[in-house]
């Protein structure tokens, strides 16, 4: 046994010795890569810290959640009965949508919550104390709670950017029929310019059926009205490989050129025109159903179009973003509130942190009523919250023990 036990140690020698070299290359170009790796820099204070960070974060979602579900339950059950919806409708269609549109809603909130309540008991217990006592600075001690702000951060604004739009048109769709809630499905004299120099007018359009009444367009340039297109039915062909195209029926197209003039007319015609049905009839949270990449492209478009009807989606994106950034700020702001080791236990912190997470929210809501009525630029409206409470964090954390 000790004889096999020579022999196999000579050949990891001899092995060892064969792959020096290819280890001492590594070591030398590659050796920066060690540093590149994130669990260098997570000690064990930090997986700690981590861990309860998420646990509690993911229990308070929970916790608040279910409690939502079960008033809204109690709010809808008798409209769910009366409009004979499914339980598979109202479980995967609904609540399935309902969850994560709220939770990722309120994130900062929970964030905070979950910040207070279990620093505070780490306080409690002088484990904070222990860690300062052991030569850890509050910058230090901060780490683990930005690094796990980045994970929650990150999938807040995934979820927000592209996971969730989705979900909320099909919630949407699942209230309008079987909650009988009011959307916009029709609308009035609408004139858009639609191309530079082009303007679009229509009498009357149905969403339902994504039909129009009395439509024209009309070509200028130079100021100077040189086509006029006219029908009385135009529909959009939604099964169509390619975007804005339109069926007119009994047209008639007009063209004038200098002192003559040229009449052409037909009853059926198949045209693009730079338009969709998006941007003709507009619902109360239409901005929540396009994904941030949508948004942005619908934002120039409308922009370019000289659209008035565009500040509410360009709330909306720049809210998704700064939101983002809430969760550090609050955390900044719980851990300095919470990380002192007073008589009285946690319940004046958790009260501080409601107020101050609620008066967050507020500011969220005010700011963007003021940008959508008053005229204020979207993304000063979008960071104003981020602004002030990024001053409240600094100071907190200046008067944080240390």
């Amino acid at each position: 046994m000790a004889s096999f036990k020579r022999t196999m140690k000579r050949r990891r020698m001899r092995v060892c010795r064969a792959f020096a070299p290819l280890g001492r290359f590594f070591r030398r170009w590659f050796g920066w890569l060690r540093y590149a790796n994130p669990f260098r820099y997570i000690k064990r204070i930090d997986r700690y810290i981590i861990a309860k960070f998420i646990g509690t974060y993911v229990l308070s979602i929970v916790l608040i959640i279910g409690i939502a579900i079960v008033f809204d339950i109690n709010e809808n059950i008798s409209k769910f009965t009366q409009y004979h919806a499914p339980l598979n409708a109202i479980v995967f269609d609904y609540y399935a949508n309902f969850v994560p549109y709220f939770a990722n809603l309120f994130s900062a909130l929970f964030v905070f919550i979950s910040v207070i309540f279990f620093t505070s008991k780490l306080a409690g217990n002088s484990e904070i104390i222990a860690m300062l006592a052991a030569g850890i600075s509050f910058r230090r001690l901060l780490r683990p709670y930005m690094l796990s702000c980045v994970l929650i951060s990150s999938l807040a604004f995934y979820l927000s950017a592209y996971v969730i739009p989705h979900g909320t048109i099909i919630r949407m769709n699942f209230e309008a029929m079987y909650k009988n809630s009011k959307t916009v499905t029709a609308a009035d004299n609408i004139q858009l310019q639609v191309e530079n120099g082009v303007i679009a007018y229509m009498q009357h359009y149905d969403n339902r059926t994504k039909q129009g009444y009395g439509f024209s367009l009309d070509k200028f340039e130079n100021k100077k009205l040189v086509s006029h297109l006219t029908a009385t039915h135009i529909q959009y062909d939604t099964i169509s490989d390619s975007k804005f195209h339109w069926t007119l029926s009994n047209w008639k197209i007009r063209e004038m050129r200098s002192l003559r003039e040229k009449i052409t007319s037909g009853m059926k015609r198949d045209t693009l025109i730079q338009m969709e049905p998006m941007d003709l009839v507009y619902s109360k949270g239409q901005q929540e159903t396009f994904t941030s990449s949508e948004l942005k492209d619908y934002i120039s478009k409308q922009v370019s179009r000289g659209s008035g009807n565009v500040v509410q989606y360009q709330v909306e994106y720049h809210k998704r973003i700064a939101s983002s950034f809430a969760s550090f700020i609050l955390t900044i702001i719980g851990v300095s509130l919470s990380s002192w080791k007073r008589k009285g236990g946690m319940g004046m912190y958790l009260g501080i942190g409601l107020a101050l997470s609620f008066t967050y929210i507020m500011l969220q809501t005010v700011s963007a009523t003021f940008a959508i009525n008053a005229g204020m630029p979207p993304v000063i409206a979008a960071w104003i919250p981020n602004i002030l409470f990024a001053i409240v964090a600094y100071g907190c954390y200046r008067h944080a023990p240390n």
